[in-house]
């Protein structure tokens, strides 16, 4: 690979990099033919991208790009795929799925949203997080449910209200 190449793929990197703020960083190694198309094919339904990627370019991409990957650049050791997403617990979810069936992919680390998780033991605490959209949801339903009571409130007072007022004028 000459040095433009190189210089052309880090660019792309930090282009990626800066666009998501989802990444994840897995081992993939190990995995046959067949089972990396599969998950290739799974993270293509999931919208998340795949890509295997040089640890030397991939830490420049990260060293040039405006975000704070902390410790994560540490992790780069080996065989690194970087999987991007929109959502930030797909990838997690992905990996756990698909674990049921092989013993890989390995979680090294993730960025999600300027937080850093290092290591394969923090899949489970990735896997709960809540999407953008859930965490609206629940929010939309913990602020309705006051003013459901309120409404249901008066609604059944106002007419004990209005049956002891008729009460009290036929007396």
């Amino acid at each position: 690979m000459t040095r433009e190449e190189k210089a052309t793929v880090i660019e792309d990197l930090t282009a990626q990099l800066a666009d998501n703020v989802n990444i994840y960083l897995a081992d993939i190694s190990g995995l046959d033919a067949s089972t990396t198309s599969a998950l290739r094919r799974a993270c293509f339904k999931a919208n998340i991208k795949l890509a295997v990627v040089k640890n030397t370019l991939l830490a420049k991409a990260m060293e040039a790009s405006d975000k704070e990957f902390g410790e994560l650049p540490t992790v780069l050791r080996g065989n690194t795929s970087l999987m991007l997403a929109e959502t930030g617990n797909a990838p997690a979810k992905l990996i756990k799925n698909f674990r049921k069936k092989s013993d890989k992919p390995l979680l090294k680390g993730a960025f999600i949203e300027e937080a850093i998780f290092i290591g394969d033991e923090t899949l489970e605490t990735l896997v709960s997080i809540k999407s953008k959209e859930e965490l609206v949801g629940d929010i939309i339903g913990l602020l309705q449910s006051p003013a459901k009571n309120v409404i249901s409130g008066l609604k059944s007072g106002g007419g004990k209200l209005a049956g002891i007022l008729k009460t009290l004028s036929e007396k």
